[in-house]
């Protein structure tokens, strides 16, 4: 069941492509800004203690984990954004994952810049980090973390609705049947 014509497959390529550059532009601003105007490794409020800014440059993942495998990020960022992009060529269709996987794909992208011009240099450089929100969770942040983490939930959800990249619905029966799990008889029939 579809609940709107499908995008084009040219289409679908083309919204990811703008979101993703916009997320990528607004990010790497985001952090230039922060670079320019803030002073390093102390904290400045911006709304008491519920937003603060923080600049660091991590070298590892989340909470600074993996700070002597910088590489294998830079190399996790690229294969999932060739990912998303094979996706976007070969199978999204729906306006919905099209949305979800530009914004994705520019939150990506933005961190991945970070690893490959940033010092100390290619791959291995430092992101950007300066949101701090310190009554959420103690990790400090940037605009591209923020696409990222809010678009996996997004696709998780999108995923439990039963929402395919082609923007069909998943039904029961179509679950049972691409499970392979065997339908019981129909009593007027007899059939499955």
């Amino acid at each position: 069941m579809r609940s709107r014509s499908p995008l084009r497959p040219a289409a679908a390529g083309i919204v990811i492509a703008i979101l993703a550059v916009l997320v990528l532009a607004a990010d790497q601003l985001a952090k230039t800004v922060a670079i320019d105007n803030l002073p390093p490794e102390r904290v400045v409020p911006v709304l008491g203690d519920a937003l603060q800014f923080y600049l660091v440059r991590n070298p590892g993942a989340a909470f600074s984990l993996g700070e002597g495998v910088t590489w294998i990020f830079t190399i996790a960022l690229a294969v999932v954004a060739g990912v998303i992009v094979f996706l976007a060529v070969r199978r999204v269709r729906s306006r919905l994952w099209a949305v979800v996987l530009g914004l994705l794909l520019g939150g990506v992208l933005g961190n991945l810049t970070d690893r490959l011009v940033r010092e100390p240099g290619f791959p291995v450089g430092h992101v950007v980090d300066f949101i701090s929100t310190p009554w959420m969770m103690p990790a400090i942040y940037n605009v591209a973390d923020i696409f990222i983490v809010s678009m996996m939930i997004s696709v998780a959800i999108l995923v439990l609705a039963g929402l395919r990249l082609d923007g069909t619905r998943e039904t029961r029966s179509s679950r049972a049947a691409d499970d392979g799990a065997d339908v019981e008889p129909s009593p007027e029939t007899g059939t499955r």
